[in-house]
């Protein structure tokens, strides 16, 4: 698989040359590259910053997480999940998933290991990706030579933490949703959240299934579509759909039925773009919202939808419409971007 070429003590590093690619992140996309290359007899070497595989879906997911979609959508290469799994398997199912897959196709990665740098090197054709492990007592580096990367960090490896005016003045807990697990400790609460996503709109479920009283920032236009339709997935029937007619008109077909099922959502503080939710995913990457009860706690009151801030305070919060809103926490539910760029 490599070669150990050389160490340089002075300096702490070793230099090992690999037959093959270089894969950096053993998340799904991680793991499933390993596995189709394991397939093929190819060598590789992966390298996880964490100790363990999937991190993100291990250290920084809250409890009550599923996915989204239903399992045929979300399975790797070769390996279907369980058929006793449900259709929407939780976190901790989709984990043993990714363990076993691991396990099966034999993906043994070097763990702990952070990249300092990828750089391809023009004169003599190969990349050098330069990674440093640490210990208590030492740090180490590690440069892997080879002719092929890839970066499979994912599209949500760092957390996006806003600049907005005052939050450092608040006295209350903040916290990013990569670091929120349960809403067990916010009982009787007011928190705000900050943001209306996927992970916002399931954080404000959860607060208020544990008894807080979440209020959910708002701040632009969003689709909220049922997470399913008739009893089928949403995006199922949307992939189905799409076979036979063109975008537009199945995002058209998808408002319309969503209305039957949620009604105006701008009733309720949540205005739609003008753009439909595929569409809007194809031109700018922006994600629809698949809902799993939290829409139904906004039209009960249980859930507050407010509009954008203004500033933070020591106990509370001034938003763009007048209002200021006393709050004991904040989740910062601002989304993730990945880090490949540094």
């Amino acid at each position: 698989m490599c070669n150990f070429i050389g160490e340089n003590s002075f300096f702490g590093r070793r230099c090992v040359w690999v037959n093959g690619p270089v894969i950096v992140g053993v998340g799904p996309s991680g793991l499933a590259v390993s596995a189709c290359l394991r397939e093929q007899g190819i060598p590789f070497v992966v390298i996880e910053r964490f100790d363990c595989i999937a991190s993100l879906w291990q250290k920084h997911t809250y409890d009550r997480v599923k996915l989204h979609l239903p399992k045929k959508f979300c399975q790797l290469p070769r390996l279907p999940f369980p058929q006793e799994y449900p259709e929407y398997p939780s976190k901790k199912q989709f984990i043993t998933y990714l363990e076993n897959y691991a396990e099966t196709f034999d993906i043994k990665s070097h763990f702990n290991e952070c990249v300092l740098s990828a750089k391809y090197d023009e004169a003599c054709h190969f990349w050098r990706v330069v990674t440093v492990s640490k210990t208590d007592l030492t740090r180490f580096e590690t440069e892997y030579m080879g002719q092929m990367l890839v970066v499979a960090t994912g599209e949500n490896a760092e957390g996006v933490v806003p600049k907005i005016d005052g939050l450092e003045e608040f006295s209350g807990e903040v916290i990013h949703a990569k670091d929120y697990k349960s809403g067990k400790s916010y009982n009787g609460k007011k928190v705000l959240v900050v943001g209306s996503g996927n992970s916002g709109m399931e954080v404000s479920l959860d607060l208020s299934n544990h008894n807080a009283k979440p209020s959910m920032v708002v701040r632009s236009s969003v689709h909220v579509l049922p997470r399913e339709i008739m009893g089928k997935s949403t995006f199922d029937l949307a992939m189905m759909l799409m076979k036979w007619i063109p975008l537009w008109l199945v995002d058209k077909l998808l408002l319309i039925l969503t209305w039957f099922i949620l009604g105006n959502t701008q009733n309720y503080g949540i205005k739609r773009p003008s753009l439909g939710p595929l569409q809007l995913k194809n031109h700018h990457g922006k994600t629809l919202v698949l809902d799993i009860g939290a829409f139904q706690k906004i039209r009960s009151g249980d859930i507050t939808v407010v509009p954008g801030i203004k500033r933070f305070n020591r106990n509370s919060v001034d938003l763009v419409n007048g209002e200021t809103v006393d709050i004991d926490s904040v989740v910062l539910a601002t989304g993730y971007r990945s880090n490949v760029p540094y």
